[in-house]
């Protein structure tokens, strides 16, 4: 059965993880491997906080 009906989503997370790596990418790019992987450490430790708002 189809439905011609959208439902609104409050949270698209394709769209949110979008959003994180076109960050990611913007900040890493140019940089050597070894600012890449200090870059990482303190996103992942929460020293860098990511921006995602729309």
């Amino acid at each position: 059965m189809k439905t011609d009906t959208e439902i609104q989503k409050k949270f698209d997370s394709v769209l949110y993880f979008r959003k994180i790596k076109e960050q990611i990418a913007r900040e890493l790019a140019g940089k050597s491997f070894q600012e890449q992987k200090e870059f990482i450490q303190k996103v992942l430790s929460g020293e860098i906080k990511l921006n995602i708002s729309n």
